[in-house]
């Protein structure tokens, strides 16, 4: 039987309990849009996090999307971001009109720094977009936003991969002006579908972004401010988040166990295991290096185990741009989009899959 990425199937049937009378209690309202349960789920997922405020949204991408206008970036602004996410920072970007100022990322941790932080705000960005890749909270987060708040730059969050992830006690997604979240079904604390939330500290941004969400309404139907859209959680995704939350801390120490196995055991020439560093980690993806990816993927392939390439084109490479930046070079960026590989980690995997995995990485013969 194939050994998956991630099981959804697992997820749902572990939380039957949860997910069943949080859609029973949505239906049986009758109120599907922007209900008590979207109110309920963003005091809670804001308490969680320790802040003050939290925007409920469709999805991750519509949170950057909708934090950038939040903060005031328009068109031909430059805004600086990693290019190994993905694009999703980098096409929100796109649409709004500004333009992207990539970074290149340290390449053990695969996250950005304050010196490549430094170099772009030099360069004359007005915002930074710092995302905690893979659930790894970035070590320097706490100097970036100082930076960024010293320079009076708008420094956004990207918290999609990281739900829970913390430094010294503080969560990701309280260091910055603003912070965005994704719920899609696979990350650390998923929905049933897309959904997505901003969260902040501020209180004039919680007012823009919940007028940004729903047309630039001030009241309905009066729109009060330009470049809004629709982009709203619904009552049936937040009330399954709400009744999932509480266990999403048990879901990251479980992740945190297998990944912490995987780098202990595997044992393997020309590999790279990332270091598990405590709560900082809550491992939304297990991202190894490998000089002959595509050999090792072939021999996991042959023992039924999945992986996958998180990402395999950097933003700056994408066709989309054709020779845009051509001239950009980003030496561990680039380096990493052809070592990088996924393995099989989520909070339902048991212990002997985990061997399983460990057994065939450590069975290569390169």
């Amino acid at each position: 039987m194939l050994q998956q990425i991630n099981d959804l199937s697992a997820k749902l049937k572990s939380h039957q309990a949860q997910i069943r009378p949080a859609i029973d209690r949505v239906l049986g309202r009758g109120w599907l849009v922007l209900g008590p349960e979207v109110e309920q789920f963003e005091k809670s997922f804001a308490a969680y996090l320790g802040a003050n405020h939290c925007v409920g949204v469709a999805n991750g991408t519509d949170a950057i999307e909708l934090a950038l206008k939040a903060v005031g970036i328009a068109s031909n602004d430059r805004v600086a971001t990693v290019a190994n996410a993905g694009m999703y920072t980098t096409i929100a970007i796109v649409t709004i009109g500004a333009e992207p100022f990539f970074l290149d990322v340290d390449y053990e941790t695969h996250v950005m720094t304050l010196s490549e932080v430094v170099r772009a705000v030099e360069a004359g960005v007005k915002a930074v977009v710092a995302t905690h890749l893979y659930g790894l909270a970035i070590a320097e987060i706490a100097s970036i936003a100082q930076y960024c708040a010293k320079k009076n730059i708008p420094l956004i969050e990207d918290c999609a991969q990281a739900h829970g992830a913390q430094i010294d006690g503080k969560f990701v997604g309280t260091f910055g002006s603003i912070s965005c979240f994704s719920f899609y079904p696979t990350k650390n604390l998923g929905a049933l579908g897309d959904g997505g939330a901003v969260v902040t500290n501020y209180p004039l941004l919680d007012e823009r972004l919940r007028r940004l969400r729903q047309y630039g309404w001030i009241t309905k139907y009066h729109v009060q401010i330009a470049g809004a859209r629709n982009s709203r959680l619904d009552e049936i995704q937040a009330a399954v988040l709400l009744d999932l939350l509480p266990h999403l801390d048990e879901a990251n120490d479980r992740r945190r166990e297998i990944a912490d196995r995987y780098s202990r055991q595997i044992l393997c020439p020309n590999l790279t295991v990332p270091i598990v560093r405590g709560k900082e980690n809550v491992a939304h993806l297990y991202v190894i290096c490998a000089l002959k990816r595509e050999d090792l993927r072939e021999h996991l392939r042959k023992h039924n185990i999945a992986s996958d390439v998180h990402y395999p084109i950097p933003d700056h490479r994408q066709f989309l741009f054709g020779s845009r930046f051509a001239q950009i070079h980003l030496p561990n960026t680039e380096r990493l989009a052809g070592e990088i590989l996924t393995l099989p980690c989520y909070p339902q995997m048991s212990n002997e899959a985990v061997d399983r995995v460990i057994a065939a990485i450590n069975g290569w013969q390169r």
